[in-house]
């Protein structure tokens, strides 16, 4: 074991491959972004079910119970989505999609997916026609070389947005998207 890890490093030593240990388990591979909204989720709805019963003291007890039981379950609802093999599953099957202009390419539709797959994130619980209006303030930034306006880029957005949401609805039992389903 290296106890040396802040040290700088010698020239032509290779540097350590970053595993984002999982803060909980010490297991490679944590997604913090996942396990922080897990974590804030079960933590409100577990602090929100003993505060019910127990008042203020069992909402903070609550709050910080479900916290590590909410990161646990952020952690793997993360790790579900993984955003290479959702490049590579766009790339292959955009040009079917209905919305699909055959004037532009990949290039231009791949930012609007990636946005979806982010945003999803970005707005727990809530539905993309919740935010629709949130996310056209926001492709400004996200675009990057994208030629597709928000009008253009909406459907493709929507249907990363659907995808991730579907991949989290099969791992977390209940109707998280509320569609129903």
């Amino acid at each position: 074991m290296d106890t040396n890890k802040d040290r700088p490093l010698a020239k032509g030593e290779p540097r350590e491959r970053d595993e984002n240990r999982d803060p909980l388990s010490g297991a490679a591979g944590s997604h913090p972004v996942g396990t922080g909204l897990g974590a804030a989720a079960g933590g409100l709805a577990a602090g929100a079910a003993v505060g019910t019963a127990a008042g203020p003291v069992g909402t903070a007890i609550g709050a910080a119970v479900g916290a590590v039981a909410g990161g646990l379950a952020g952690k793997g609802v993360a790790e579900l989505v993984d955003p290479t093999a959702e490049d590579a599953y766009w790339r292959k099957t955009y040009s079917s999609r209905p919305y699909i202009d055959p004037t532009y390419d990949y290039d231009d539709y791949g930012p609007a997916y990636r946005y979806g797959l982010t945003a999803y994130s970005d707005y727990p619980g809530r539905s993309f026609d919740d935010v629709e209006s949130d996310l056209g303030t926001g492709w400004e930034r996200a675009r990057g070389s994208s030629r597709l306006t928000w009008e253009r880029a909406k459907e493709a957005t929507r249907d990363a947005w659907t995808r991730v949401g579907n991949a989290v609805e099969r791992a977390v039992p209940g109707d998280s998207d509320r569609d129903g389903r």
